[in-house]
């Protein structure tokens, strides 16, 4: 199957030769390729396409809702139309001698694959598409477009930079009169819409790259219809080489022409599935930088996490401890000023019964004066009457008897007056006493207060 696209292709290159040397048409009958593949209905204004069928110049094909033809032009280039589409090919010049040449091509709707050939090669700005938003200008690469109602948009497939075939990097200047933008990095996708520039270039996501390959999907890869018998294939065959040998092309230049071809497809295909394998390590790689910094942020984060749980843990830690030491210094100061206000009440409680102490003995000594001066005075009076006659001894003896009467009467007005003192000392001592009880209870009933 490969071959037999690779052959088509090498055909209708020889074919371009004969058409600019030879053959004698008309403008409008300008040959510019050949239809390689076909899948579902495709035709032009006038005919139905099959495989094998010549392309002219500015002839429109419409491919229909799942179908999709891979059309090979005269310098080597491919351009696969996708479903529901409308291609025209404008402009088609092409010197096989030089490779100098120009090729425009208008998209009205539709999807449309382009491969550049020859003609980019030696010239990379002489390939461009039409669209009705602007103009897309390839620059030897491959790249897809999809025209919708109001809006462009535009693929480059490749191939990368640092491809491994030394080809030239892919473009793709997607402009129009309000501004451009340059698609130079494999699989970057812009928008251009009506009376705007285009979007700047960006990545193609997952969903934009299964909408491209939809529009592909009848024809993924140049292959003629599967609905073709075996018997037809090899009428074709013979048919392209019918023409090959009218040309004045000889059997062994037929296959040499035929193997350089089947060489380069293979070459080209070998590049692209290096530079996918590449950009699918590329893009593990990244992935995996990804996880990594991923989880290396994840790590962060639980380790700052870790940190402030610690500062939060040591912050309430401290708190708690400045607050019991509060609490311990406040107890302290009350138990401080408890000792101290029971220190002076004692102190207190000491200077008064010292005073009353001083009060009573000062009492007692005073009695004992009294008493004695009593004692005195009796016994100076004694004397006083035993030195008197015998005469006055009764009258003395009547005042004495007298005299002892008034004596023991204050005896025991003296005997009963500290009684009476002493009793009120007691009362004293006992209302002390009371007021130290409720002093107690009332110190007892604010501390239970307090702890509650």
């Amino acid at each position: 199957m490969k071959k037999l696209g690779t052959l088509i292709f090498s055909i209708f290159f020889l074919l371009s030769a004969n058409t600019f040397a030879s053959e004698k048409l008309s403008i409008e009958k300008q040959l510019v390729g050949i239809v390689g593949a076909i899948s579902g209905t495709v035709k032009t204004e006038t005919r139905d396409l099959k495989p094998g069928d010549k392309i002219y110049l500015n002839e429109t094909i419409f491919a229909g809702v799942g179908s999709g033809t891979q059309i090979l032009l005269l310098d080597q280039s491919t351009f696969t139309v996708g479903e529901d589409s409308e291609v025209v090919m404008d402009t088609f010049i092409f010197d096989p001698a030089t490779n100098d040449g120009k090729i425009v091509a208008s998209v009205k709707q539709g999807s449309l694959k382009v491969i550049s050939g020859l003609i980019s090669k030696k010239n990379p700005d002489s390939l461009t598409v039409e669209v009705p938003e602007g103009t897309l200008g390839s620059r030897g690469t491959e790249f897809q477009t999809i025209v919708s109602k109001g809006k462009t948009d535009t693929l480059l497939i490749g191939p990368g930079k640092n491809n491994t075939l030394g080809m030239r990097p892919g473009a793709v200047l997607v402009g129009n009169k309000f501004g451009s933008t340059l698609l130079d990095n494999p699989y970057s996708v812009t928008s251009m819409t009506k009376g705007k520039a285009p979007g700047q270039a960006k990545k193609i996501t997952k969903n934009q790259l299964k909408k491209f390959n939809k529009k592909m999907k009848a024809l993924k890869v140049a292959k003629l219809s599967p609905t073709e018998t075996k018997t037809e294939r090899k009428q074709l065959r013979k048919e392209l080489k019918k023409e090959l040998k009218a040309l004045g092309f000889e059997k062994e230049e037929i296959k040499t022409i035929i193997k350089q071809n089947i060489q380069k497809d293979k070459e080209k295909k070998v590049a692209i599935k290096a530079e996918r394998a590449e950009k699918k390590k590329a893009q593990k790689a990244k992935a995996k930088a990804k996880k990594q910094k991923k989880k290396a942020k994840l790590d962060e984060g639980k380790k700052k996490g870790k940190k402030k749980k610690a500062k939060a843990k040591n912050k309430k830690g401290k708190k708690k401890k400045a607050k019991a030491e509060k609490k311990k210094g406040t107890k302290k100061k009350a138990t401080k000023k408890k000792a101290t206000k029971k220190k002076a009440t004692k102190k207190k409680a000491t200077k008064k019964k010292a005073t009353k102490k001083k009060a009573t003995k000062k009492k007692a000594t005073k009695k004992k004066a009294t008493k004695k001066k009593a004692t005195k005075k009796k016994t100076t009076k004694k004397k006083a009457v035993k030195k008197k006659p015998a005469k006055k001894k009764k009258a003395v003896k009547k005042k004495a008897v007298k005299k002892k009467k008034v004596v023991k009467k204050k005896k025991k007005v003296v005997k009963k007056k500290p009684k009476k003192k002493i009793k009120k000392k007691v009362a004293k001592k006992r209302k002390i006493v009371k007021k130290k009880r409720a002093a107690k209870k009332k110190r007892a009933k604010k501390k239970r207060r307090k702890k509650k």
